[in-house]
């Protein structure tokens, strides 16, 4: 089953110079028929203003993924260093048994991201977080996987990733992306049980005989293969996460 999903009814929230828009409840944000899709809890898509600043309390027991977007963001939290966070780059931050205080601040021409939150396997765990930066798209351009908590897609332990391999999260979760190209189109296969969800970051492309632009989204559950294909130039994100 495929639900076709549109930016409009999406929550909004607009403080000290950020706007989320909210795919589930969050804050103040309520919405009872979506409150999670699966194992995933969280899908915000913010906008900020010059220098604001996006800031999290206490969190607990989640699987934070941030893509940054066009420009750099600068990262804080209690018991991590300091971090700029490049243009197109992902971030993965478990906050285990908990952490206080995160945040992302915006430079001078301000800037934007997508958060994905899951929750793990397994409760607990001192938080950790890990930066990737931009790696070049598919030759194919079908979907690339950018972070898993699959032992299968775990990169070998090196002291430098440098080939653009996933980070490694504590969720039997998949976060993908893909650029395509107008007339291109990007397939992914998954095992039963599982539930999709895509978001189109930019452009527009065709799902199921639909089309969707900017900012809408497809949920999708009791399905094991997805085919996307541009209408235009399109940037799509797509996590595959446990019911």
């Amino acid at each position: 089953m495929i639900e076709i999903r549109r930016a409009a009814t999406f929550g909004c929230l607009t403080d000290a110079g950020v706007t989320l828009r909210c795919h589930f409840a969050f804050r103040t944000c309520a919405d009872a028929g979506r409150v999670h899709w699966g194992r995933l809890r969280v899908v915000n898509v913010a906008t900020m203003e010059a220098g604001a600043t996006f800031a999290l309390g206490a969190e607990e027991n989640t699987e934070i993924l941030t893509w940054t977007g066009a420009r750099a963001l600068h990262f804080t939290g209690p018991g991590f260093a300091p971090a700029t966070l490049p243009p197109g780059s992902v971030q993965a931050l478990g906050t285990g048994d908990g952490v206080n205080g995160l945040a992302w601040r915006a430079g001078a021409q301000g800037g934007g991201f997508v958060q994905f939150w899951f929750l793990p396997d397994d409760e607990g765990g001192n938080p950790e977080a890990e930066v990737r930066e931009a790696c070049p798209a598919q030759e194919d351009g079908g979907f690339r996987i950018l972070a898993s908590g699959f032992p299968e897609d775990d990169p070998e332990e090196e002291a430098d990733i440098i080939d653009g391999a996933p980070l490694t999260i504590r969720a039997s979760s998949r976060l993908l992306d893909a650029t395509l190209r107008a007339g291109e189109g990007a397939a992914y296969a998954t095992v039963p049980g599982r539930a999709l969800y895509l978001l189109v970051v930019s452009g527009q492309v065709a799902v199921d005989g639909q089309v969707l632009g900017a900012g809408d989204a497809a949920a999708i559950s009791a399905c094991t293969s997805l085919e996307v294909t541009a209408r235009e130039v399109a940037y799509v994100m797509l996590a595959d996460v446990g019911v």
